[in-house]
């Protein structure tokens, strides 16, 4: 177990890994799998050579800690176990949840803290490859100092519905933005030569009910849109392992998809690592396993275990399962480890130190790139340095920042100022609804010293107006938490919020609404208001990056990787899609049952591709606020625009700031087919310009934003494209049609 003590300075996200780990191991001819001048397939080939049976059955299920018994001794309380084989240099493989930070959710381990990134969506709103890359390899780095070497990490489902519980771990509605980010946070993690997965593969795109849920799409559909993102995240991090979902896909579970596993997994993206079950989320021997499953995960999650050493013999026994299918998956699992470095550099077998002041530099950097300035109405904000009296409102934040619930669950450095246990729902057995240590409240009065700042609890909208009134300025902090294993009800903000927001409004014009959600809500009161800022769930140092992103210690330029309805209307499913008579509390725990028990119900994605702003496109609607948005306390313009077609359609221009500030500028590249449809993000560059400056920038359009999934491979077809440039997936002012060859994309 790790020891419960503060981490001195050793570890930096930017440390090259081979300064942390022991040296590599020897090569020599009578151990080929030791020869890192041969490629892991190879070596991973040579090494199942010269394994028993035995050891073969030992890599392809694995312990659920908590519930484990007998404990191996050196096992630590997490999410995964799997015993290594020592004679071979097989490292045992422990693992961790891993979306946002090493996460120890309701402290196993009492006492071990580690660094908490902001939500998915904070991440994704950045734009910034570079930044995923840095969160990325900040938590692979604070793993390995804690002997982690599998992290339960690379969430890229896309965002379908509003509600979903889990979208604030994701990266949002487009598969390109998503994919990309994923990949580049994949590759930060594996820098540190530890496993990261991807998941979940394919199509959790809701919570209540995800083992139950058997999702349907078109096969064209969902290659452009789920799948594509996992494509292009798989090329681009080369993730040592694809974690399996809980939901059918097609009437097939998810790992037990021969379709998606051997399919496109193995067939068409020729993927070499391992899959992975969710846990709780096998329900077969036989069929998993012919489906290309390779390891069950947390077995003691499902209602047995079906990769036991007994069962699969006796699935071999019966012809039903092959030894050359045993030796293929224990192959997938050493190619994983193998080529992420884990076998090469092995984790310290003792807790090391850590950075945390360090890392927590990195953690704020991606808050404040994140967050997203929706209102700023009058220039109400930045906050003017000569205000004498700011009143705080809710949210607690008084004592910290509200973080998402589940699996992902950091308990971050500083501990949980306030910790709420759940007593009924999907979720109670592993979340709590948690704060983070990072007060709003202190770090305001940090940079207004001059000033009278208080806090009033919101409680009583009545009393938060009446405290409001003669404040020059006011800050309402709403808060919405969503979790892992249940979805919300409602996008409206809950506890009343709504009806104090509009309070506090009333009493006060300069109100300023700072939201710290997992996803959309609604803003009935959005005209009463000049400024709203959407904050995610930001982290370790949210109280921090909100106060310098209110004062303008940093100017905004997160934009929406996710489209705001007006109302709930507007979605393509306008309410939680829920079967009559089912628990679907019960049964989106995992471990809910077998294949043999439990119901199914169909969830149609009937907008296929049309996933977040092409849906709004396509139907002629207008968001509350767009995909790609987002103010800035500068202002820039784009001139000298010209397009260019041909095999790489392209646009180039000059963009200038023309403010007095600094600040980061996201133009957006995107692409309308020949025939019309929906526009589909192309491309897009984050650039940074001081006052007056001014770029010269050339956004490509990706191929796939031009491809189309036909007759089973990737295709463009020639004609007139329309590319359009601008600041958002609405706000495109710059539009040409350019003539594109036809062209195949490479499966």
């Amino acid at each position: 177990m790790i020891a419960a003590r503060t981490f001195a300075l050793v570890l930096l996200a930017a440390t090259a890994p081979a300064a942390l780990v022991a040296q590599s191991a020897p090569q020599g001819a009578a151990e080929p799998w030791r020869n890192q001048k041969l490629a892991p397939e190879a070596r991973a080939e040579a090494l199942v050579r010269a394994m028993t049976h035995a050891e073969k059955l030992q890599l392809i299920h694995g312990l659920f800690p908590p519930r484990a018994t007998p404990a191996p001794v050196d096992m630590i309380p997490s999410a995964g176990y799997v015993p290594g084989i020592p004679r071979l240099g097989i490292p045992t493989l422990r693992e961790s949840d891993a979306s946002l930070g090493v996460a120890n959710q309701v402290e196993q381990r009492k006492g071990d803290v580690a660094t908490a990134l902001p939500s998915g969506l904070a991440t994704a709103a950045t734009f910034d490859s570079d930044l995923a890359r840095a969160g990325g390899a900040m938590i692979g780095a604070e793993a390995r100092a804690k002997t982690f070497n599998v992290l339960l990490a690379g969430g890229v489902n896309l965002t379908r519905d509003a509600w979903n519980g889990r979208n604030f771990e994701y990266l949002g509605e487009d598969p390109l933005l998503a994919g990309t980010l994923a990949g580049a946070a994949i590759d930060g993690v594996q820098s540190n030569h530890i496993v990261s997965t991807i998941k979940h593969f394919i199509l959790n795109a809701q919570e209540t009910g995800r083992a139950v849920l058997n999702a349907r799409i078109d096969e064209t559909a969902l290659r452009e849109s789920d799948l594509l993102a996992f494509e292009i995240a798989i090329r681009a991090g080369k993730p040592a392992s694809v974690m399996c979902a809980y939901n059918r896909i097609e009437g097939d579970y998810a790992c037990e998809s021969h379709r998606m596993l051997t399919g496109v997994l193995r067939g068409d993206w020729r993927y070499t690592g391992w899959v992975m079950s969710d846990w709780g989320a096998v329900h077969s021997t036989v069929k998993a396993a012919a489906a290309g499953l390779d390891q069950e995960s947390g077995q003691e999650l499902d209602r047995e275990i079906y990769f036991a050493p007994e069962r699969i013999d006796a699935a071999i026994r019966a012809g039903q399962v092959t030894e050359a299918r045993l030796d293929e998956m224990v192959h997938r699992i050493l190619t994983g480890v193998i080529s992420s470095g884990l076998y090469d550099h092995p984790t310290p077998m003792t807790a090391q130190p850590i950075d945390y002041a360090a890392h927590a530099q990195v953690a704020q950097r991606v808050a404040e790139a994140g967050m997203v300035l929706l209102r700023n109405q009058g220039d109400v904000l930045p906050l003017a340095s000569t205000a004498r009296k700011i009143v705080l409102i809710g949210g607690h934040a008084d004592v910290g920042v509200l973080s998402g619930g589940g699996s992902s669950q950091v308990r971050s450095v500083g501990g949980a100022p306030v910790e709420i246990p759940l007593t009924t729902g999907a979720a109670a057995s592993f979340a709590r609804v948690t704060w983070h240590a990072s007060s709003p409240l202190q770090a305001i009065r940090a940079r207004a010293p001059q000033a009278q700042v208080s806090y009033v609890d919101g409680r009583d909208p009545a009393a938060a107006a009446a405290a409001a009134k003669g404040a020059d300025i006011v800050v309402v902090f709403a808060t919405q938490w969503t979790t892992e294993a249940q979805d919300v009800d409602s996008l409206s903000l809950p506890d009343h919020q709504d009806a104090l927001i509009a309070a506090v409004a009333k009493a006060n014009a300069k109100t300023v609404v700072v939201l710290e959600t997992g996803g959309p809500v609604l803003m009935p009161w959005l005209d009463q208001v000049p400024a709203v800022l959407e904050a995610w769930y930001p982290g370790q140092r949210g109280g921090e990056a909100i106060a310098a992103i209110l004062f303008g210690d940093v100017n905004p330029s997160g934009r929406l990787p996710i489209s705001f309805p007006k109302s709930a209307d507007q979605l393509p499913r306008p309410k939680p899609v829920v079967p009559e008579g089912l628990n679907v509390n019960a049964a989106s725990d995992a471990g809910a049952g077998d294949g043999s028990t439990l119901p199914s119900w169909d969830v149609t994605y009937s907008e296929g591709a049309n996933v977040g702003y092409r849906w709004y496109a396509a139907k002629g609607l207008q968001p509350l606020f767009p995909f790609g948005y987002g103010l800035s306390y500068t202002r820039f313009a784009f001139t000298n625009t010209r397009f260019s077609g041909g095999a790489t359609p392209s646009v180039t221009f000059t963009v200038r700031n023309q403010g007095a500030r600094a600040g980061a500028v996201v133009p957006q590249l995107y692409v309308i087919d020949p025939q019309g449809g929906a526009p589909r993000l192309a491309g897009w560059k984050r650039q940074w310009l001081k006052p007056g400056e001014a770029a010269q920038l050339t956004l490509r359009a990706a191929p796939h934003a031009l491809a189309r999934w036909t007759n089973g491979r990737w295709s463009i077809a020639p004609g007139r494209y329309r590319l359009a440039l601008g600041q958002n997936s609405i706000a495109t002012a710059f539009q040409q049609a350019v003539d594109v060859p036809a062209g195949d994309i490479s499966n």
